[in-house]
């Protein structure tokens, strides 16, 4: 793979791709729990704010959303903590990087593009990670998120899911 990788907003015509890099992710790493039986439909949700992909010689090799603030406990955790109102904070989601795109530094490039809308939409991010990501923790947490508490996450298909929460950093 060249190693120029661009990162850019996501069009419509990106859906085809980013559905199939996402169903790539989901068969190595487990990732994500749900919405891949419809990755489509869970890339283009009715709560997506705004998302960005990482193309790299014509591929969709990656992709982070920011997502309203629709009921997510992470969201009125922090509202509640903080004091804001929750439609001042974004949920940073379906952050995915395929394999052979990995161990490029994209990950971060993606998740400091969600954050720079973070700040310029004057949202505070929040996300939920699984414990078993290790890797995704040491990216946040490299990058300043804090942690704001633990959670089960509880799936229809009878799974359950530690996961830690976690706080973008204020500017």
């Amino acid at each position: 793979m060249d190693s120029t990788i661009g990162i850019r907003p996501f069009e419509d015509t990106d859906l085809p791709g980013a559905a199939a890099a996402l169903t790539e992710v989901h068969a190595a790493d487990g990732y994500p729990v749900e919405g891949v039986a419809h990755p489509e439909a869970w890339l283009r949700s009715d709560s997506l704010l705004a998302s960005w992909v990482a193309e790299a010689e014509g591929r969709i090799v990656g992709h982070v959303a920011v997502m309203r603030p629709d009921g997510e406990d992470a969201v009125s955790l922090w509202a509640e903590r903080s004091r804001v109102d929750e439609q001042r904070i974004g949920v940073l989601a379906r952050l995915f990087v395929v394999r052979d795109a990995r161990q490029r530094a994209l990950g971060e490039r993606l998740v400091r593009t969600a954050m720079d809308y973070g700040q310029h939409s004057d949202r505070r991010l929040v996300l939920d990670v699984m414990v078993k990501d290790t890797a995704a923790i040491r990216l946040y947490e490299r990058l300043g998120w804090l942690r704001t508490g633990r959670v089960t996450h509880h799936f229809g298909t009878g799974q359950s899911i530690e996961a830690i929460r976690f706080v973008a950093p204020s500017t």
